[in-house]
């Protein structure tokens, strides 16, 4: 029998942390790709990588910018640390001295001229001369640890921190598309191929007032007002669209706030998505914490079943595949649309917020990740799931999000003439990746994510973005490298995996194991995980039964139960509540247990 809608919300709950190897074994089993196809697959994305490679000199500044300053080298690991440090440092002294340290940390002039990009090259000395144009003699060029560290001393920390504040927002810059819609646009349309799509996506971080949360809806509703007079009655698939961040609209936007969540955020999504739906233009709810997943879904069904929003084709959806239960809501999705009478455009990316996952399933005390340990398992995971898509595409418009020519290359692989489908890259990165794809495809639909907004807004999405595509293991920080052989760089994640015995990242102990390996062990705290709706109803029914029992209290004497007067105890919280009743220690009942004691 066919799952119902509910059944599915329920294995989604249950999945939220399960086993790795497990889930991994159901994904493996799922996957419909042959050996042989996959063989395939790795040989086209071996052809696209070389054939990029080969036009490296036509790179996008920010490809050229992650290849030089990647996680590899001491300089790459100083910016990344400092981009994101600079977001929690509270005071100007503390943030000179994190500057100062950071810059000593790197041999900065080792990069000069290495790229062919003229942004890096700038870049390099840009970090340390506050955005002027200055002639260098040879002497500064020839020993740039002590000219740095003469820098720092002769010009003060603060100006130091103030050009390296500014160099952040000149490489943010690469990444929002303007400062306004209307600047978006018209940037857009002129550095990319005829016929880009855009999914616009208003800047700022999740709302933390009330003042916050209008202003962000302000800007969304000028923004599909904006974005509207520049179509051509286009169909929703064939439109420029808008990206929603529902933290944006609400400063309370978490499970254990559901039902003020339902009652003020819901409205507020509804309202801009009926302006969406009159603007003809598609209208995505974006992907955020995992912990934030349950409650996205609940507000997308809702809006799914709203009779004004009925026969409406511009509802989005945005999965994660690093998500352990992402398949299952892809099945979930499918089962709406159908049961709804609608078709949803899914957007497919592998995951944003690893790091903090990893790191706040641990603090909580999980029993386990919402995430994969391991990238191999990502990717197949987004194999699954694209079948799945593909698979429904009679209530389905796919959208692959991805930097990755194996990605790319599979998506190929999977598609038949008759499917209907987009590929989508971010603005500022992948610019030669799909120039190929297009060139040789030109039918294909791509549409660009493009951040809108001010420098104030940026940093955090700056971060974010050097921080995925920055590691080590990022395919976009190696694309270019030509010293990275493309059998290395380009693997089957089915093998890859199949290859791990333990089925996880042996480095990575799973959170109650994380001060196992400690010369003096002990056991993780366990948490409990009041973003899970399984583990919330399980602390309400006992906190139920708690207050459901009459709760006593008296002194034990000799293990004799002392009688006296009772005094009620009142839930401080419901006054109205007795908890129970308490029988006070009295002299005697102290000199007793004193005699005994003695």
């Amino acid at each position: 029998m066919t799952p119902t809608l509910k059944q599915i919300r329920h294995s989604i709950r249950a999945a939220t942390c399960a086993p790795e190897p497990e889930v991994l074994d159901a994904l493996l089993t799922a996957g419909t790709l042959s050996g042989a196809r996959r063989e395939a697959i790795r040989q086209q994305s071996i052809d696209l990588v070389e054939r990029c490679r080969a036009k490296s000199h036509k790179a996008g500044t920010l490809d050229a910018f992650l290849h030089e300053f990647g996680l590899s080298n001491n300089e790459g690991i100083a910016l990344m640390c400092l981009a994101e440090a600079l977001l929690r440092v509270p005071d100007e002294e503390t943030a000179d001295r994190l500057i100062a340290e950071k810059i000593h940390s790197g041999d900065w002039g080792a990069h000069k001229g290495r790229s062919a990009s003229r942004f890096v090259n700038a870049s390099v000395w840009g970090l340390m001369l506050t955005g002027r144009v200055v002639g260098l003699d040879e002497e500064i060029t020839g020993d740039t640890a002590s000219w740095v560290r003469r820098l720092v001393n002769s010009l003060g920390e603060p100006v130091v921190r103030q050009a390296m504040m500014q160099a952040m927002r000149i490489m943010g810059s690469q990444y929002v598309l303007g400062r306004t819609i209307e600047e978006g646009l018209k940037n857009g349309l002129a550095d990319n191929p005829s016929g880009t799509l855009f999914s616009l996506d208003m800047l700022g971080e999740g709302a933390r007032t009330e003042a916050d949360a209008g202003r962000h809806f302000d800007a969304y509703t000028a923004a599909i007002r904006t974005i509207s007079n520049t179509e051509n009655d286009a169909p929703v698939a064939g439109a420029n669209g808008i990206s929603l961040k529902l933290s944006a609209l609400h400063p309370r936007y978490e499970f254990r706030q559901k039902r003020r969540v339902m009652a003020e955020l819901l409205p507020r999504v509804r309202e801009l998505a009926l302006q969406a739906r009159k603007a003809g233009l598609g209208f995505t709810v974006d992907a955020e914490e995992s912990d934030r997943l349950d409650l996205s879904m609940e507000i997308f069904e809702s809006l799914a079943r709203d009779p004004e929003l009925a026969g409406w084709d511009g509802l989005g959806f945005v999965l994660q595949a690093y998500l352990k239960r992402c398949h299952l809501v892809a099945d979930w999705l499918i089962a709406l649309a159908r049961e709804t009478d609608h078709s949803f455009m899914v957007r497919l990316v592998k995951g944003a917020y690893w790091d903090g996952e990893i790191k706040h399933a641990q603090q909580q005390g999980l029993a386990d990740y919402p995430v994969f340990t391991r990238k191999c398992h990502s990717d197949v995971s987004y194999q699954v799931c694209a079948e799945r898509l593909l698979a429904a595409q009679d209530v389905i418009y796919p959208q692959f999000a991805t930097h990755n020519a194996y990605t790319v290359a599979l998506v190929q692989e999977l598609v038949s003439e008759d499917h209907a489908f987009e590929f989508q890259r971010l603005h500022g990165m992948g610019h030669l990746l799909f120039d190929e794809i297009l060139e040789k495809s030109p039918d294909t639909t791509v549409r660009v994510y493009a951040p809108v907004g001010n420098h104030k807004d940026l940093l955090p999405y700056l971060v974010r973005r050097l921080l995925e595509n920055g590691a080590n293991s990022s395919f976009v920080n190696r694309f270019l490298d030509a010293e990275v052989p493309t059998g290395e760089l380009l693997r089957d994640p089915v093998e890859e995996a199949r290859s791990q015995p333990l089925g996880r990242h042996p480095q990575i102990p799973l959170p109650g194991e994380l001060y196992a390996g400690e010369t003096s062990p002990w056991p993780n705290a366990r948490g409990i995980d009041l973003a899970d709706p399984l583990d919330v109803a399980n602390l309400l029914d006992t906190l139920v039964g708690a207050a459901a029992k009459p709760w006593q209290s008296a002194p034990i004497v000799g293990g004799e139960w002392l009688e006296g007067k009772q005094r009620e105890i009142r839930n401080p919280a419901a006054s109205d509540t007795v908890v129970g009743k308490v029988v006070e220690a009295d002299d005697a009942a102290i000199e007793q247990a004193l005699q005994r004691a003695t």
